[in-house]
């Protein structure tokens, strides 16, 4: 969880440093809009913060491995668009998160609307 939510703060601070940091060189990210690298993932915070409020909701962590682990919960949060909040919205995450070296990284994180 601990980890999870410093990438949110990574997009409510607009800390693209921080955010590529908890990425894997090789992370994907499936979303709504496509697929996204690590690179396009820290990219969207090249013009600031994009998220201006989250609540992870309903957390559940399952191990795979000793090194690699899923984590899904619900997020509830708005965008940050043109520095007002938007409406908020809710969606589903899954992530991957592996031990690489002594580091946990986001591997692979999935979106998925909830209606």
């Amino acid at each position: 969880m601990a980890l999870e939510t410093r990438v949110w703060e990574a997009l409510r601070t607009g800390n693209a440093e921080l955010d590529a940091a908890l990425l894997a060189d090789h992370f994907l990210g499936v979303y709504p809009s496509g697929f996204a690298t690590r690179q396009e993932h820290c990219g969207q915070l090249s013009e600031g913060p994009t998220v201006a409020a989250y609540e992870l909701r309903t957390p559940r962590l399952t191990v795979m491995r000793d090194d690699l682990v899923l984590f899904s919960y619900l997020a509830v949060w708005s965008r940050l668009q043109d520095g007002q909040p938007q409406v908020s919205e809710k969606m589903y995450v899954s992530s991957i998160w592996q031990r690489i070296g002594d580091n946990w990284l986001n591997t692979f994180s999935q979106d998925t609307p909830a209606s």
